[in-house]
């Protein structure tokens, strides 16, 4: 069976991009900002895998404060896990998170994690079907297809059209961002409990959203290249490149093969630096993963290395105790600079 969803998997890659070189799904995300605040430095701010625990649910209000208060910041970004791997995946939490998200003052872009909907099939966390609880994440979070979060929402480009209104993308600053539903658990094929390897409903999901995934990534750099932009960045939950794991298995990872694939290929093509952004593996690292020399350019069998391409893992978990502010810098090569803002005690 495993090897059927790999191949499965390589198929799709090889059928979105025939599809998305035909014809871009790429569309104006309008009220965007492309352009307005060109020539002054932008700045937002990156968390995830966060609140874990109750000490962290209680003091998360006073995160979402001191990130509003910080007069640098216009943006933010959660890269999901709202919640740690072994706690419920309750209606009543997931409200109480978006309470609290709606308490940010500037627009917030919230990136699904896996452990909102794909583990919650453990015992620990309730025993839910998880895609019950994707379509109840959806519900809660993305009423509004289009519209970020906060109180000061931004249109942004979504592929609600196609089901998946979490997966969004958007400029600012001579950037373009796409928030994209990436997952840890293999891309959500780990098997759910009681099963050996993943359903057909489970697959099903899988396939379909990661060929809206790789649709949303040539949308991006489609974006970049139509508005010259300087820098394509990628936000998502899923650690694809762990270096917290000195011998990978390929099994526990052959569910990002193809959007590691499609990466690579668009970023070897984009005259300028690429960027991703996600969380899942807790601790910070910022690396070039896919660079010559790099282990993950031979596990993912990448055909060439890429040397434009940077990832940054957030802090998360019990041990998170900062958010991250990045700043787009109007001029220089570095298009984006980063610092760790710790949290107030």
């Amino acid at each position: 069976m495993k090897i059927w969803h790999r191949a499965t998997l390589a198929a799709v890659a090889v059928a979105t991009l025939a599809a998305t070189t035909m014809q871009s799904s790429a569309a104006d995300p309008h009220g965007s900002g492309h352009g307005d605040d060109h020539g002054t430095p932008y700045t937002f701010a990156v968390i995830g895998d966060i609140p874990y625990g109750d000490a962290q649910i209680a003091n998360f209000p006073n995160v979402v404060k001191q990130i509003n208060a910080d007069p640098a910041v216009q943006w933010v970004d959660h890269l999901g896990d709202i919640k740690s791997g072994s706690s419920l995946c309750s209606d009543a939490y997931f409200q109480s998170i978006r309470n609290n998200f709606d308490q940010f003052q500037d627009p917030l872009v919230y990136t699904v994690g896996d452990n909102e909907w794909t583990d919650c099939h453990r015992a620990n966390n309730g025993g839910y079907n998880p895609l019950e609880r994707l379509a109840t994440v959806r519900q809660v979070f993305f009423p509004n297809p289009g519209h970020t979060l906060g109180q000061h929402p931004a249109s942004v480009a979504t592929q609600a059209d196609q089901g998946i209104p979490e997966d969004v993308q958007w400029e600012r600053a001579n950037v373009s961002f796409a928030a994209l539903h990436i997952v840890g658990s293999n891309n959500s094929l780990a098997p759910w409990t009681g099963n050996t390897t993943a359903t057909p409903e489970q697959t099903a999901e899988v396939l379909g959203r990661t060929s809206a995934v790789i649709q949303e990534i040539h949308t991006a750099f489609t974006t970049a290249r139509r508005h010259h932009d300087r820098a394509v960045t990628l936000l998502t939950q899923a650690d694809m490149f762990d270096p917290t794991v000195t011998d990978p298995a390929y099994a526990d990872y052959y569910g990002f093969t193809p959007i590691v694939a499609a990466i690579a290929r668009e970023t070897a093509a984009f005259n300028g630096p690429v960027y991703l952004f996600n969380g899942d593996s807790h601790v910070y690292n910022s690396d070039n993963p896919l660079a010559p020399g790099s282990k993950w350019v031979s596990f993912y069998k990448v055909a060439h290395p890429v040397t434009n391409f940077s990832r940054l893992t957030v802090d998360g978990s019990t041990g998170v105790n900062n958010y991250v502010r990045v700043t787009v810098q109007p001029h220089g090569s570095q298009v984006l600079t980063w610092t760790r803002v710790p949290f107030a005690s």
